[in-house]
């Protein structure tokens, strides 16, 4: 019944709709993924691949022909049921020692992929149990990993008629459900999705809605029972604080993981997606850009729907951004570790759907961009003193930036993913090192006592991080008082530095940088485009 199940669950994202459109048309836009992307997709769905080829129409049908894409061809996410460790996607590193809980190096790597990068995805899947099972082949269906963190189910009803009477701001609430008001027409394995609950939370599980699933005594193939049907496949997401960039990056990793946990037909990746938030608030966000990378709709929320009963043709419940143990937010990344593919398919894929390019270098300078606060708290006192100090060594070519709610975010990408040497005070800002190119170098300027948040971010991305290392050379303004007790907090103040051990640290920084392969590589290829072009215009 298992192996049925898996069957009829196949594209639970790919309603009839677009299965008969995809298997008819000649256009293959639900595609769009990096270059770098495309030998693992087309390995997972064979089919479209010889499709592609045979089609003139097919834009990638050069690149799958090419023989940098035949050498890949071998290539896996890391997921699937046969992928083997040489060729998976991502390539971690654990240089540090290990220590704690594992006993040799390749325990320490091992235990690293599952908590942080595409293991964390297989165990999901592997962890995925039905809930409710179907009886016949358009039935109800729903299953869900360990804990409820991800769910996806077929021809599911939600009732929203009681919220009509809710006029309180709904965010973060576990009673937007009662009994009944989520189900399907399936057999209900109460007691398998109750043992599941233990992590119930607003940001941590599915289970505060899922609690309440029961049966429905028709089938809702056969309607009468849904005031609106979604026809598109669509994503239910609890999000955490939509004006910060580090919280709310913490939900599109998550949604972006949930794709792949997801991806069982060549539509996985479509924008012609529905995302409802869970809450009643409506979206708004300095980084809402983000969303076109997952749907071309706009977003829907609890009030779109309230005094109505829904029913989803095709429903995912992605992963959540506070899970326990979970990705980004509350990973437990072992000692040692970093480089997680993961979180650089992440950075890939986003930076590919917004268009935001790479530039080819025309000389060796590196590019440094620091981030200028324009807040009451983690200003930096004598940031011209800083900037004067480092302006001084020509092989340097500085931007200070000012990133704000009113700056376009895709603008915010363009200069991120060309900067070689990202500095700023410890906030929400730095989370742009999850954009910045791999030989890059992060220096928190200061960690204001909390060392490790973006040290362990940008261990998961693979970029060198720094920090401040003399006490003695740097100076608050006074000690911090937080606003809510008036205890002492070194995020409430402001700092001054020495421009002298800034410098230095700086020059570290671009060591790495200029030592680093992937930027020695990146300077050969704009070297090659440049001389190409020059030599085109001599013609």
């Amino acid at each position: 019944m298992i192996a049925i199940f898996k069957l009829l669950l196949v594209s639970i994202v790919l309603g009839d709709r677009e299965r008969s459109a995809v298997a008819g048309r000649n256009d293959y836009e639900f595609i769009n993924l990096p270059k770098s992307h495309l030998p693992l997709y087309f390995r997972r769905f064979p089919q479209l691949e010889r499709r592609c080829l045979d089609d003139e129409a097919c834009e990638y049908r050069k690149v799958l022909a090419s023989d940098a894409y035949k050498a890949k061809k071998n290539m896996c996410w890391g997921y699937e049921d046969v992928c083997e460790e040489k060729n998976r996607f991502s390539k971690p590193q654990c240089p540090g020692d290990f220590r704690g809980y594992v006993k040799t190096k390749e325990a320490q790597l091992e235990t690293f992929y599952a908590q942080a990068d595409f293991g964390f995805i297989r165990d999901q899947i592997r962890e995925t149990r039905i809930m409710c099972e179907p009886r016949f082949p358009h039935d109800s269906a729903l299953e869900c990993s360990k804990y409820l963190r991800f769910c996806r189910g077929r021809n599911i009803m939600v009732n929203f008629t009681d919220l009509i009477h809710r006029p309180e701001p709904l965010r973060y609430k576990m009673d937007v459900l009662s009994h009944g008001q989520i189900g399907g027409h399936c057999k209900l394995h109460r007691k398998r999705l109750e043992d599941e609950l233990e992590h119930i939370s607003p940001l941590q599980s599915w289970g505060p809605e899922l609690r309440f699933f029961d049966t429905v005594d028709q089938p809702l193939s056969q309607g009468g029972k849904c005031d609106v049907t979604i026809e598109r496949p669509a994503f239910l997401m609890k999000i955490d604080a939509t004006i910060n960039m580090y919280h709310h990056f913490c939900d599109f990793i998550n949604l972006y993981g949930s794709l792949h946990a997801n991806l069982s037909d060549p539509t996985g990746f479509t924008t012609d997606v529905e995302i409802l938030v869970w809450e009643s608030f409506t979206y708004d966000s300095p980084f809402a850009e983000t969303m076109k990378v997952f749907t071309k709709h706009p977003i829907a929320d609890l009030k779109t729907y309230a005094g109505k009963v829904v029913c989803f043709k095709n429903l995912v419940l992605p992963l959540l951004p506070r899970m326990i143990f979970g990705l980004y937010y509350n990973t437990p990344i072992i000692s040692g570790c970093e480089n997680s593919g993961f979180f650089q398919a992440f950075s890939e894929h986003v930076l590919h759907r917004l268009k935001v390019p790479l530039k080819s270098r025309t000389d060796r300078k590196l590019q440094i961009t620091f981030l200028s606060r324009q807040t009451k708290f983690r200003r930096v006192l004598n940031e011209n003193e800083l900037l004067e100090e480092i302006s001084e060594n020509d092989h340097y070519r500085i931007n200070r930036a000012s990133f704000t709610y009113k700056t376009d975010f895709r603008e915010q990408l363009k200069i991120t993913r060309n900067t070689d040497i990202f500095i700023g005070m410890h906030g929400a800002g730095l989370t742009h090192l999850l954009f910045l190119p791999k030989w890059a170098v992060l220096f928190e300027l200061y960690h204001c006592e909390d060392p490790n948040c973006y040290k362990d971010l940008a261990r998961l991305k693979g970029v060198r991080y720094l920090s401040w290392e003399r006490e003695d050379l740097v100076y608050p303004e006074d000690e911090g008082h937080h606003p809510a007790d008036g205890g002492r907090h070194a995020k409430f103040t402001n700092y001054a530095f020495d421009a002298k051990e800034f410098a230095r640290l700086v020059a570290t920084g671009a060591e790495h940088v200029w030592n680093h392969q992937d930027y020695q590589q990146h300077l050969e290829r704009s070297r090659r485009k440049w001389k190409k072009s020059s030599t085109n215009d001599e013609l």
